[in-house]
């Protein structure tokens, strides 16, 4: 019997779009792959424009959020692999976020006068 190995490429990310529950991926083999947004609790707890602050990594092996300090393969989202971060970890991150949230000087609006 002969047997022969099969080599599975994985497709490159080219696009990244993020919304408040989907995250979708759109591959260089022309799939679009969608995961809920829960899979991953730092984007889950991102702003809208954290949340677009992306940028590819490895070619498009991957995918990068700098200001969170979140990397994704995509592998692991073809694997349908959530996020493998302990909850030890991202209770610190998270609460890392919130005091340093805390501690920003309030924004002032368009209409506040000095």
């Amino acid at each position: 019997m002969n047997t022969s190995a099969v080599e599975i490429s994985v497709p490159l990310a080219e696009s990244v779009t993020v919304t408040e529950d989907t995250l979708t991926v759109e591959l260089s083999d022309g799939r679009s792959l969608s995961v809920p947004l829960a899979w991953f609790p730092r984007l889950v707890h991102a702003t809208p424009v954290e949340r677009k602050n992306w940028r590819l990594i490895g070619r498009g092996y991957g995918i990068h959020w700098s200001k969170l300090d979140e990397d994704i393969s995509i592998e692991g989202l073809l694997a349908g692999k959530p996020s493998g971060e302990s909850q030890t970890s991202f209770k610190k991150w998270l609460s890392a976020r919130r005091s340093s949230e805390a501690q920003r000087p309030a924004r002032r609006t368009r209409n506040s006068r000095h």
